[in-house]
């Protein structure tokens, strides 16, 4: 696919990614380069109060292109939020969908579009693989850089019923284009942007190691945190300089970019139960968990070599550094970062998580992201790396 403004590191990607501030102004165009004539716009009411929706539906009317909204699309999306948002687009007649938001918002839009076009229950479709008809062209403009999901294949949905995340994958999900604005991400609350900033970088640093890497995941894990490292600092020191903002949103993508190919490890299967236990935000729990897992997995010396090279393609050790030191800085750097986002202090407000060990544990070890860390963890490792990051 075409791009603009946005370097695939010599990949190529089923998304066309247009990057740059104001680029939002492209959507209209988009979406008759698609073919499309009626939209389902998804998002929030946050995002419409901040004026995005109607910007989006302005450049919509000024092409004379139908567009209905939805906008109860609420953060961890369930089957119910999906079943309704695929009840208003049938109702519609929509032909195409534009997800605008964070993950939550373009997470809905994939799973209205699989109920829409394959029918059944969004259940049917956890796992990978599952589609057999065509799917409605989708559009993905995302208000936070955290997430990837705007080039990603899969869709995270919460049953509403069990509080379970369904991974609900197939290539046919991954958007048709992704609109990256930095200017649209300048409305989120500073601690949003520093979560979503941790998360990003809890994929770079994830994805870079699993066992599913490829050469091309590599490129786009090390770039994603190359990138992503400077910019996160500045943000949460409180920059909103449109720029750093732009650096964060292309690190965010690099990042969704590599997930795509090579799935997550263990601090995402830590921080599932986290955040299902403790209300604790996802960010957060992947951050405050990232350190701990980094240690965990650089005791195998060919996965500390990765975690150095990253470390030393960033600047945060002299190139001739040793994998140990180097490990060290990622480390201390990724602690920095904890730091000055606020995500430990909400680690440390949380009531007696130690007591919860056993049981964060049992859940983290049944988290489909722990098969493809680069060591093999289990329930006793869990309870080690849980307790290594509950204590200090």
């Amino acid at each position: 696919m075409n791009t603009t403004g946005f370097d695939t590191l010599g990949g190529t990607l089923s998304t066309r990614v247009l990057f740059g501030a104001g680029c939002i102004a492209q959507l209209a165009q988009e979406v008759q380069r698609l073919g499309g004539a009626r939209v389902l716009l998804v998002s929030d009411r946050g995002l419409a109060d901040a004026g995005h929706v109607a910007q989006a539906q302005a450049i919509l009317n000024e092409a004379n292109i139908a567009s209905t909204l939805y906008l109860d699309v609420q953060e961890n999306p369930t089957d119910e939020d999906v079943s309704r948002c695929a009840d208003v687009a049938r109702n519609d007649d929509s032909d195409i969908l534009v997800g605008l938001g964070g993950g939550s918002a373009m997470d809905a839009a994939k799973g209205a579009n699989l109920l829409l076009t394959q029918g059944g229950r969004i259940q049917d479709y956890w796992g990978m693989g599952k589609v057999v008809a065509p799917m409605l062209p989708l559009i993905a403009i995302p208000t936070t850089a955290g997430t990837g999901s705007e080039v990603q294949q899969v869709a995270l949905i919460s049953d509403a019923q069990t509080h379970q995340k369904m991974a609900c994958g197939d290539p046919a999900l991954r958007p048709a284009t992704a609109i990256l604005d930095p200017n649209l991400t300048l409305s989120q609350p500073w601690e949003v942007a520093c979560s979503t900033a941790l998360d990003a970088m809890t994929h770079a640093l994830e994805s870079v190691v699993t066992t599913a890497r490829t050469d091309l995941s590599q490129r786009f894990s090390t770039e994603a945190f190359r990138l992503g490292y400077s910019a996160a600092v500045q943000i949460m020191e409180g920059s909103e300089d449109p720029f750093v903002r732009g650096e964060m949103l292309k690190a965010a993508c690099y990042a969704g970019l590599a997930i795509d190919h090579s799935m997550l490890g263990a601090a995402h299967s830590c921080a599932n139960p986290l955040t299902q236990t403790f209300g604790l935000r996802h960010g957060f729990a992947v951050g405050v968990m990232l350190p701990h897992v980094i240690a965990f997995n650089a005791q195998d010396s060919s996965v500390a070599a990765i975690y150095g090279n990253v470390a030393r393609t960033s600047g945060l050790v002299p190139e001739n550094a040793p994998d140990k030191d180097a490990v060290d800085a990622l480390i201390s750097a990724v602690d920095d970062l904890c730091e000055k986002s606020g995500a430990k202090q909400a680690l440390r407000a949380l009531h007696e998580p130690v007591e919860h060990i056993s049981s964060l544990a049992s859940g983290a070890a049944e988290q489909w992201t722990a098969q493809y860390n680069p060591r093999e963890v289990g329930v006793t490792d869990f309870e080690d790396i849980y307790r290594s990051a509950l204590t200090r």
